[in-house]
């Protein structure tokens, strides 16, 4: 006997950076659980509203692509891809260069992306723990800090993290960050397509974490300028050539690699990203290229990991801003270094 399931369909739409958009379809579904897309009904919605289509031509098609389940409403989250009506991809959906990824498939990546944001109280329209009036005394104290003093908002961070465990995601860790109010969390998958979707689908579930707590998130790269770090999605890549063949000479080959691309990469790293990478706080200026070990303030930093283990290992593009659309940013890392030594 079929009983109602509660899915949550979710999507990007045409803002630039992406906005996530989700609304809620009550479905008959036969069986106790729901396992397959192919059990999931495509379904439309108004484009003209989220700059996608105009009012005369409207519909836009939502095609699952992926299910989670929702660990916040009983039921589901079904992640989709935005298609026209008449069948082809929306050129909004970046999602679709799933197909050119075939030809990496064999080179195994892995993907970790630490994702950064703000914490931004609804009141004051600043960061979480910053007074109404003035600053937050300067940084140095709140990152991985400990008290009330130096972290706000532990609980919505730590909500986050088991929310995205419930769902299936490969949620790695949690940290509050150098800024106060700033936090970071980190997902890894070794599937670069749901790499990308998990990214996608973690963000959504910190912004309905904050709507529980009437708290804003800010992913803007720099919602703050002066004296503070602005928010990253730093991320960190391997094929298994430099998992189990690395060397120095390798490593420094697609370092190189990225160098001679980077301002291609830096056009698909985010929006407002100038305002991030002024050469301060923990990064390269914008106009420039550099790598190195350790180094928090170069493009690419090389871990120590990586070194100690005879240059096996993954490197840090720490580049992309916190808007970074994944999907994007993955297909480019991937196509520059394709032919590396």
């Amino acid at each position: 006997m079929a009983n109602l399931k509660r899915l949550e369909y979710v999507w990007l739409d045409g803002y630039k950076p992406n906005h996530l958009r989700s609304k809620v379809k009550m479905v008959a579904i036969t069986s106790d659980s729901l396992t397959s897309v192919g059990k999931v009904p495509k379904w439309s919605f108004d484009g003209s509203s989220t700059k996608q289509a105009v009012g005369k031509n409207s519909d836009c098609i939502l095609e699952p692509i992926r299910i989670y389940k929702n660990p916040i409403e009983k039921g589901y989250i079904v992640f989709c891809e935005v298609y026209y009506p008449s069948g082809p991809h929306h050129i909004s959906n970046q999602r679709h260069f799933i197909d050119t990824y075939r030809m990496f498939l064999g080179e195994q990546y892995w993907w970790g992306f630490e994702q950064e944001y703000f914490l931004m109280s609804r009141e004051t329209k600043k960061p979480l723990g910053w007074p109404s009036i003035g600053m937050a005394e300067p940084q140095g104290e709140y990152y991985c800090g400990v008290g009330t003093k130096n972290v706000q908002g532990r609980e919505i961070a730590e909500q986050h993290l088991e929310l995205c465990l419930e769902a299936g995601i490969e949620i790695t860790g949690t940290n509050a960050e150098v800024a106060l109010g700033q936090w970071e969390f980190q997902t890894f998958s070794k599937d670069t397509v749901k790499a990308c979707d998990d990214l996608w689908v973690s963000r959504y579930l910190l912004f309905r974490v904050a709507e529980i707590h009437n708290i804003n998130i800010e992913l803007h790269p720099k919602p703050y300028e002066g004296d503070w770090n602005g928010s990253g999605c730093h991320i960190n890549f391997s094929n298994k050539r430099m998992r189990e063949e690395g060397t120095e000479e390798m490593m420094t080959d697609i370092c190189e690699k990225l160098g001679e691309q980077h301002k291609a990469h830096m056009k698909v790293y985010g929006e407002h990203n100038d305002m991030r990478l002024t050469g301060l706080h923990e990064t390269q200026h914008i106009s420039k290229f550099s790598y190195g070990v350790s180094d928090r303030g170069a493009s690419i930093r090389i871990p120590i990991a990586t070194v100690n283990n005879e240059y096996k290992g993954y490197l840090e593009d720490r580049r992309p801003a916190s808007n970074v659309d994944p999907y994007q940013a993955t297909f480019k890392i991937m196509n520059t270094i394709k032919d590396h030594k």
